[in-house]
C-alpha cells in the first residue's frame, strides 16, 4: 500500500512513529538567501541559518532563544518545510524533508502543528471558529461530518473554550486576544500532531494571560506526549515550558543546555548578556542596570571572522576569537558551548 496516496486520516501512524530514535534530527543545516544587485548580478548571501545541528526527542520540549535577526524564524520556517535547506539535512523520523515529494510533505504537515505569534492576524476574519477548525480536517481527508464535529468539540474542550456552543459561530474579532490564541492552538492540535512549533506564542498577549497560555501549551504537551519547539526572545518565559534551551546568535546555536543549567550556570558571553537583559519581577531590580555588550548583532551577509560574537565580547581573545570559528565544547555533560574560553 502506497502511503503517499492515502488521506491523512487513514495513515497508519505506527508504521513510522513506533520507531526508536529522535523525532526530528537537524544536521549542519544552512539556509542562505541569495542577494542580487539591481535584479541581475549576485551580491552575496544572507546566511540566516549557518551550521545548526540538534536532535529533538519524542515528547521533548525545547526553546530556541535569541534576539531579532538571529535566524530563529528562518530556522523555524525551514522546519515547517516553508523554506528549503541550502545545505545540511532535516529528518523527521529518519525521513529527509528535502527529499519529500508533494504528497509526502502533505503527510508531514499533517503531523506538525504551528502556533503563530499574532493570533488575530493568523485567523481568517471571514470564518467562524467552527469553520477555522474544520478546514484542516477537510484538507486532511476527514470526510465524516460527525467525526469532524467530535474532534472540534474535543479540541475546544482541551483548550478551555467553553461553553463550546458559545464560541462555534463567533468570528475572530468577537474574541479577546487570549481566546483568539486558544483558537490558534486548537487549530494546531486538531490533526493530533506529533510536533508543535510555537512562534513567540505569548508575545502579543496581555501579561495577565501569558502564563495561562504557556501552562495550557505545557499541559497539552504532556497529555499528548508532544515534541515542542518554542521560539522566543524572552528567557523569562522558557522555565514554564522547556526542558532544554538552545541560544542562537547570528545564524548559529552558541549554547545548548537544560533550562536549570543554562539559567543558573550560563557559559557563553552572549547568553550571559541575554540573562542580564531579562526583566525580573523584583522591586530592587528596578534601580539596577546590568552590564550588556555594546553594539548591534552583526550582518548576516558578512558575519565576523572567527566567533561571530567577538566584536561585542569583553572576553575576546585576540588572535583566536577573531581568527578561527570555535567548535562546540562540553564543559559539563550535556552542556555544549561554542566559545574558545572553554577549550
Amino acid at each position: 500500500m502506497n502511503i503517499n496516496h492515502l488521506p491523512l486520516s487513514l495513515i497508519n501512524e505506527d508504521e513510522d512513529f513506533s520507531k526508536g530514535g529522535p523525532l526530528l534530527s537537524i544536521n549542519d543545516l544552512r539556509v542562505w538567501f541569495e542577494l542580487r544587485r539591481f535584479g541581475f548580478g549576485r551580491a552575496g548571501h544572507v546566511k540566516a541559518v549557518d551550521g545548526v545541528s540538534f536532535d529533538l526527542s519524542k515528547g521533548e520540549s525545547i526553546a530556541i532563544v535569541g534576539e531579532s535577526g538571529c535566524g530563529k524564524s528562518s530556522l523555524m520556517k525551514t522546519i515547517l518545510a516553508l523554506y528549503k535547506p541550502t545545505a545540511g539535512h532535516i529528518s523527521f523520523i529518519d525521513q529527509d524533508l528535502g527529499k519529500m515529494n508533494e504528497s509526502r510533505l502533505r503527510w508531514y504537515h499533517g503531523h506538525v502543528g504551528y502556533v503563530q505569534q499574532d493570533p488575530y492576524g493568523a485567523l481568517a476574519s471571514f470564518m467562524t471558529v467552527k469553520r477555522i477548525l474544520e478546514e484542516p480536517l477537510i484538507i486532511g481527508g476527514v470526510k465524516n461530518k460527525a467525526e469532524r464535529a467530535e474532534r472540534i468539540n474535543k479540541v475546544m474542550e482541551e483548550v478551555k473554550l467553553h461553553p463550546i456552543t458559545d464560541f462555534l459561530e463567533k468570528y475572530p474579532h468577537m474574541l479577546s486576544g487570549g481566546q483568539q490564541q486558544r483558537v490558534v492552538i486548537a487549530r494546531a492540535m486538531i490533526m493530533e500532531p506529533k510536533l508543535l512549533v510555537a512562534d513567540e506564542p505569548v508575545s502579543m498577549l496581555d501579561a495577565s494571560v501569558r502564563v495561562e497560555i504557556l501552562k495550557l501549551l505545557r499541559n497539552l504537551q504532556q497529555k499528548h506526549n508532544l515534541s515542542v519547539i518554542y521560539i522566543t526572545h524572552d528567557l523569562s518565559t522558557v522555565s514554564y515550558f522547556a526542558e532544554r534551551i538552545f541560544v542562537m546568535y547570528a545564524g548559529q546555536i552558541v549554547e545548548k543546555a537544560t533550562v536549570d543549567r543554562l539559567i543558573n550556570h550560563a557559559c557563553h558571553p552572549y547568553t550571559l548578556a541575554l540573562l542580564n537583559g531579562t526583566s525580573v519581577p523584583d522591586a530592587d531590580n528596578a534601580a539596577t542596570f546590568k552590564e550588556v555588550p555594546p553594539g548591534e548583532p552583526p550582518s548576516l551577509v558578512n558575519p565576523p571572522v572567527g566567533c561571530r560574537f567577538n566584536p561585542r565580547c569583553a572576553k575576546m581573545i585576540s588572535g583566536l576569537c577573531d581568527v578561527e570559528e570555535p567548535p562546540e565544547f562540553e564543559p559539563l555533560v550535556g552542556h555544549l558551548v561554542k566559545c574558545w574560553l572553554f577549550k
